[in-house]
């Protein structure tokens, strides 16, 4: 679902001067807001000439509003309007400087509307001699209609609009959604008609202004397995446990205007926009404008190795661009990656994904956009290349992308796009220089920061055990693996004693006696759109699978395997190419089209082996082709996750274990005798090649997509109710009416110093968003369970708790329930605090229910990269339901210190170099915060606390619009006083 980007950016003097591709993209949406009047440029008089580095940038003479916009140092002669053919103009995304062609947002016009398609408006454009290092950034200005203007016809105008987008879905997605975060956004939008309607306004406008297309893909779970109907076993189980669910998105379809439900079993959301949704170019009533997509999953970046720009938003930012808030952000710097060489025959891209994974965070790139350029880049695939752009949230950037090529119009053409829209894509890309070769060197970006990799120097590698940038190569497995056995506890170690190492547990299964020890592989799983999406790597497991059956290699069957295609034309391709008989016969059935074990919805281990793991203290592990593994994600079961290429996993599950050096221990024995090692089943990228070339073809792309909105029978028979407004009801354990807005008044509050504030958590470094709202299984021993048993459930009936993101009684005691979070009062792993005022150790909602009992406000003590992870928007939710006020953090994570915001939440930073230790903070002082009514972005404050201390700390509201929003106590209830 995407979203055009509206941001007027004034430049001082010493404003930055390098430029990207991506920044080209970013100035051309400013102008381009379809279907949107909220926000207009008003003229920004003081500026009419500025300086980059003592080169003048003048504005059109005949502007009326002198904005600018970071330069691009560029040596193409570039002009301003350029005809493509009959009856199409295309605005060049190039300008240094750009007068604003519509001064009054609204759906494209043709630009013969505008201006005389002849006209040529000149710009001047900095030299390669001029570019300097960025030395300040410049600040965003956005400025909505007064409130006093939208009076009715104002409406009427932004529905005719609506309608008017909703002839073509080529109006695009304001966003790409997915229903762990899909049901949340439609249980607020409910909640703010019933908020506008008790303040006397208009119910109806709480409405998204765009298309959105929600994408059911992150329900289902795996049940069953390593059999012929798993597939059907769990989607009858998906709806049995998410009818409800399921009927609210329903009536959502129904009560909103532009909102379109993907019903489930269509594959995951981003490999959906990759194979079919996304456009690259579009055409709006003539006027042709590059494609953009904003999502609420971080992964939205996958769509950028395509050549769109796109990224993950939070879910709450995200629901006030669906009712028409503009966006804002600081323009971010741009790193160059420059690929160079050709990965070797055994190399995946899965390989080099977790390569430059670990590379980039090594670096540091949270906040910035990375492009990937050079001559390497040539020779991946759209697909190799969706999967390192999948990845982006995992290296920290905020985009991860490649400009369109030769290739991607290929892969339009193999994924069944029309070839008349390829052409104009070609021809449109070509006028304005954004077609790019990247043989070419003359065409290379120039960046503020380069980074190089040979492709040739990357290996078979795995990531883990606790976070995707841990990489560790195959031959080194082995070693890593006992190191961090005994290492202290860490993202490296589990801190096991000499007399743990050797613990070896006995079961039965099935009848026959097994072993687990330490690297025991228990979940093998072939999932997530960051490799199902890659045809080279599934059909390489295909082969790999073939060539094992075929020396008579089996998978130990108490190990849980499972194949979760992203989309059904995977599922064509291997069964086209027959290698779907040889990966059942290894335990990789076709289990669901959805998310699966990478979102944590691995299903349940049998009692029998969590029995052994438990009792005898064993890091057993699982090995996935996802792109997560945090701590207690997967399941809470397996202390270890390792990241891989579907290839490596099967040879993991064949293997049986990760303590294992392939080059010298072998997988197996033929039946002479003969050692089988992985090398003798590796297939070449030759004979993977061949079989793509051969399978993959355009035909099984219409075939699947033509019914994609269809669904299934039990989807089509389910009823919704009808009305404007949802008729809560009491009884639901999935649906409740949030409280977010049950205070909430017409007048804005005045900001409250924050006094004697407790702290609820003392944290360590790189505590996620699935530390803080985990999405996967509800123990049975915690306050989210107890609430659901009170209200007549059965543990079986849980479900999980990314499902029950629509109830906030269940996800408010679900807040830092990961049972891997580890809290410094505490010293163990486990969800649980210390209420201070008794030093009583309980659980971390109970002591937030006894602190709201006695009036104090919390807030907690947290290490770097605070919220990395997904973009889970009850990360933000479910700390200010419990009370939680501000954070106090070294660093945080892009999309979540934007949810801590738009909750009104104090997002607050140490400054560089000072940590809570060396402040000499223990956590249990009581805290005082004074947050000036004259506070600006980015100012200091001083932290002062009841034993003497005081600190400065930065106020992390990066732009004004931040301040808008927290001084009306978050995003959502901004929106809804805009409405009144």
């Amino acid at each position: 679902m995407a979203s055009h980007i509206h941001t007027q950016t004034i430049c001082s003097e010493n404003t930055m001067t390098g430029a990207v591709s991506t920044l080209q993209l970013l100035r051309s949406y400013r102008f381009l807001a379809p279907n949107s009047d909220i926000y207009r440029y008003e003229p920004y008089t003081p500026t009419q000439r500025c300086k980059f580095n003592e080169t003048n940038i003048l504005s059109n003479s005949t502007s009326i509003e002198p904005s600018l916009t970071p330069s691009l140092t560029t040596t193409a002669s570039l002009s301003g309007t350029l005809p493509i053919s009959s009856g199409f103009l295309v605005q060049s995304p190039f300008f240094t400087t750009m007068t604003p062609l519509i001064p009054s947002l609204n759906i494209p016009r043709r630009y013969s509307d505008i201006m005389d398609s002849d006209t040529i408006m000149n710009r001047q454009f900095i030299n390669d001699n001029n570019t300097q290092s960025i030395s300040r950034r410049p600040r965003s200005e956005k400025k909505p209609i007064p409130d006093d203007q939208k009076d009715e016809k104002y409406y009427e105008r932004r529905k005719r609009n609506n309608q008017a987008a909703k002839k073509s879905r080529d109006a695009r997605k304001i966003r790409e959604d997915h229903d762990f975060t899909g049901v949340p956004a439609v249980v607020d939008f409910a909640a703010m008609r019933d908020a506008v309607k008790r303040l006397d306004g208009n119910p109806d406008k709480i409405n998204p202004i765009c298309p959105s297309d929600l994408v059911i893909d992150h329900s289902i779970q795996v049940d069953f397995t390593r059999s012929p109907d798993a597939l059907k076993k769990n989607e009858d189980m998906e709806f049995e446990r998410n009818k409800e669910r399921f009927t609210f998105l329903k009536w959502g379809a129904k009560a909103f205007e532009n909102m379109l439900i993907v019903p489930p079993g269509s594959g995951i959301v981003h490999q959906v926009n990759l194979e079919y949704l996304a456009r690259v170019v579009f055409d709006s009533n003539s006027l042709l404008y590059p494609d953009s997509v904003v999502g609420t999953d971080s992964h939205t970046t996958m769509i950028n190795g395509l050549g769109v720009l796109g990224w993950g938003v939070g879910g709450i930012e995200a629901e006030a661009v669906m009712l028409g808030q503009a966006m804002s952000m600081l323009i971010p710097k741009v790193v160059g990656y420059k690929l160079e060489g050709v990965l070797n025959q055994y190399a995946t891209s899965t390989d080099l994904v977790l390569t430059i994974t670990k590379n980039l965070r090594q670096v540091g790139v949270v906040g910035k956009f990375v492009e990937f350029f050079g001559s390497g880049v040539s020779q991946l695939s759209i697909a190799d290349r969706a999967t390192i752009s999948n990845m982006c949230p995992e290296y920290g950037a905020t985009v991860g992308y490649f400009a369109v090529d030769k290739e991607s119009l290929a892969y339009l053409r193999q994924t069944n796009r029309s070839e008349e829209h390829i052409a104009k894509i070609e021809k449109y890309l070509s006028a304005v220089h954004m077609l790019r070769d990247y043989d070419d060197k003359k065409q290379d970006p120039i960046f503020s920061e380069v980074i190089y990799l040979d492709l040739n120097t990357v290996v078979s590698c795995v990531s883990g055990p606790k976070r995707p940038h841990d990489r560790v190569s195959v031959r080194d497995m082995k070693t890593d693996f006992k190191s961090c056995l005994s290492n202290k506890i860490g993202f490296k170690g589990y801190g096991l004693s000499k007399e743990k190492l050797d613990h070896v547990g006995m079961f039965e299964y099935e009848g026959k006696d097994y072993k687990l020890r330490h690297g025991s592989v228990v979940i093998a799983a072939i999932t997530s759109c960051t490799n199902t999406s890659n045809p080279s790597v599934m059909l390489g497991a295909g082969l790999l699978a073939k060539k094992a059956v075929e020396v008579g290699l089996t998978v130990a069957p108490y190990i849980k395997t499972s194949l979760s295609p992203g989309s059904g034309v995977v599922t064509y391709y291997l069964q086209e190419s027959g290698v779907i008989p040889y990966l059942s016969k290894l335990g990789f059935d076709n289990v669901g089209y959805g998310c699966m074990t990478c979102i944590g919805n691995s299903g349940p281990l049998p009692e029998a082996i969590v029995n052994t793991i438990e009792k005898n203290e064993l890091v057993c592990c699982g090995v996935l082709s996802g792109n997560r593994n945090f701590e207690g994600r997967i399941h809470p079961n397996t202390r270890a996750n390792y990241l891989a290429s579907p290839l490596l996993v099967i040879a993991y599950a064949i293997a049986g274990t990760v303590d294992i050096d392939f080059e010298k221990e072998p997988l197996g024995y033929k039946k002479d005798g003969t050692a089988i090692f992985l090398q003798d089943i590796w297939p070449t990228r030759k004979e993977i090649q061949s079989v793509e070339q051969k399978y993959v073809i355009p035909a099984m792309f219409k075939e699947v997509y033509e019914k994609i909105e269809k669904g299934s029978s039990s989807w089509a028979n389910l009823v919704a109710p009808d009305g404007k407004l949802y008729p809560w009801d009491i009884n639901s354990t999935y649906i409740q009416k949030p409280p977010y807005f049950d205070k909430l008044e017409k007048e804005i509050p005045k900001i409250e110093s924050i006094t004697n504030a407790r702290v609820l958590l003392n944290l360590g470094d790189s505590v996620t968003t699935d530390h803080i709202s985990p999405a996967g299984s509800i123990a049975r021993n915690s306050p989210a369970a107890r609430y659901l048993s009170s209200r007549g459930l059965t543990p079986k009936e849980f479900n999980s708790y990314g499902s029950r993101r629509g109830n906030d009684s269940v996800m408010m005691r679900g807040t830092f329930a990961n049972i891997r979070l580890v809290n410094k009062f505490i010293g163990k792993p486990g969800p649980r605090t210390i209420y201070i005022p008794t030093n009583e150790e309980m659980d971390i909602f109970d002591a937030a229910e006894k602190y709201r009992k006695d009036e104090t406000p919390l807030i907690c003590l947290v290490g770097k990269e605070y919220g990395s992870g997904s973009s889970r928007d009850w990360a933000a939710k479910g700390p200010y339901l419990l009370g939680i006020r501000a954070i106090i953090a070294e660093s945080y994570e892009r999309i979540h210190r934007s949810n801590l915001v738009g909750m009104g939440i104090i997002p607050l930073q140490y400054l560089p170099g000072q940590t809570a230790e060396s402040l000499g903070l223990t956590g249990l002082e009581k805290f005082n915060i004074i947050l000036p009514n004259d506070c600006q972005p980015g100012q200091n404050i001083t932290v002062t606390t009841d034993q003497g201390k005081q600190f400065e700390v930065i106020v992390r509201f990066d732009t004004e619009v931040d301040l808008t929003y927290y001084r009306h106590g978050g995003i959502l209830n901004y929106m809804i006083r805009t409405m009144l």
